[in-house]
């Protein structure tokens, strides 16, 4: 799904990152180059990896400590994996792999909705490999792009992975991308928080559900197909985001542009998974919403110009404030709406109960109207 010219720095077009590698293929690679990893450690606070720290002494001088070496940040690195790895997961779908995060000891792996698809039933190898185990889709929820399933035998030692809190993640903050891209197992890359508070819109192609995804983290850790459903991790063992996007130009040939990858934040991931897990499905998705159907409209020069209503939901946030089909949506609060694309990741970076202005035109006449948000 292509965005305007005009709205490409703040949101870029990006391709679910489910694997295309057949799962014999992926055994046949395996065979020389996987390895699993397994064990762990006692959490740490991490060093101040490159930086300098220093404490006051009797005479009030402050003293200065001396930059972390490679060695400590690589003991960090090694540290994180051995902690955290064993809490991802690879997962089979049919003749495809993807990636999961351990959500509980109950059994419960929280994956991407793209990933699983509309297949039920999985198979899923931990990273410790062996025989896979099955699980069984509690409930997918394509338009945050998560989706929850479960193994129907837990084994003895499952590690439930540690969800960080997503206020706290930082530009310039290292991370760890853990995953099985291309099929490959415990696969571990590196790289840093490049960006947070994206908003990103995927493809319908290619496996991805077409979501508008808000406050997404950017980052330039390698990620690749069968990464989604992984883990970005911090130094202190946390995951802060699932790998889900990486970026695609279409001046590019819509290939994905290097060093460019998104994940859904902890907290989006917490609360949808959380629901999943608690009520077998999403009851609050915190997501606003106008409750139209619409199509995007082109100008006499074929250029984008608005999102035209095809149907209004009874009740909804249009309804009530007098939007009928047939108007052509061209603003909503400080945006201008040119694209179905547009007005989701507007509205992505809304709540429901909001109020905002929507500008529409009907029979040539342009009227504004306030809306109260719904919820998608």
């Amino acid at each position: 799904m292509d965005v305007s010219r005009a709205r490409r720095a703040r949101s870029l077009r990006a391709r679910a990152l489910r694997t295309g590698v057949p799962f014999a293929a992926a055994v046949i690679l395996g065979a020389a180059l996987l390895s699993g990893c397994s064990g762990s450690s006692t959490p740490q606070e991490p060093a101040a990896s490159g930086t300098a720290s220093g404490t006051k002494d009797a005479s009030g001088e402050r003293q200065v400590a001396a930059p972390a070496t490679a060695g400590d940040l690589q003991a960090e690195y090694q540290r994180v994996i051995r902690d955290v790895l064993p809490s991802v997961v690879q997962i089979q779908t049919g003749g495809e792999l993807g990636s999961g995060v351990v959500y509980d000891d109950k059994g419960h792996i929280v994956t991407n909705a793209h990933v699983v698809g509309n297949t039920k039933r999985f198979r899923v190898t931990t990273a410790g490999g062996g025989q896979p185990f099955t699980a069984t889709l509690v409930s997918s929820y394509p338009d945050q792009d998560l989706a929850v399933v479960k193994l129907d035998k837990v084994p003895p030692g499952l590690k439930a992975a540690t969800f960080g809190d997503s206020e706290k993640v930082e530009v310039g903050q290292i991370v760890l991308a853990m995953g099985s891209p291309l099929g490959l197992a415990s696969s571990v890359t590196q790289g840093i928080v490049s960006a947070t508070g994206r908003t990103v819109s995927e493809g319908q192609g290619g496996g991805g559900t077409g979501a508008t995804i808000a406050n997404m983290v950017q980052t330039s850790a390698a990620i690749n197909p069968g990464n989604s459903g992984g883990a970005l991790v911090n130094l202190n063992g946390e995951v802060i985001g699932i790998p889900t996007l990486a970026a695609a130009d279409p001046q590019l040939g819509g290939s994905a542009a290097p060093g460019i990858g998104f994940a859904i934040p902890a907290s989006m991931v917490k609360t949808i998974a959380g629901q999943i897990v608690k009520y077998g499905k999403v009851v609050d998705s915190g997501r606003a919403a106008l409750g139209i159907t619409g199509r995007t409209v082109v100008d006499a020069s074929y250029q984008p110009a608005g999102v035209a209503v095809v149907e209004v939901r009874a009740g909804g946030a249009a309804d009530r404030a007098g939007i009928r089909p047939g108007d052509v949506i061209t603003r909503v609060g400080d945006n201008d709406i040119t694209t179905m694309t547009s007005l989701a990741e507007t509205l992505a970076s809304d709540k429901p109960g909001q109020k905002t202005k929507v500008t529409y035109a009907r029979d040539g006449a342009e009227k504004t109207v306030e809306v109260t948000l719904g919820e998608q």
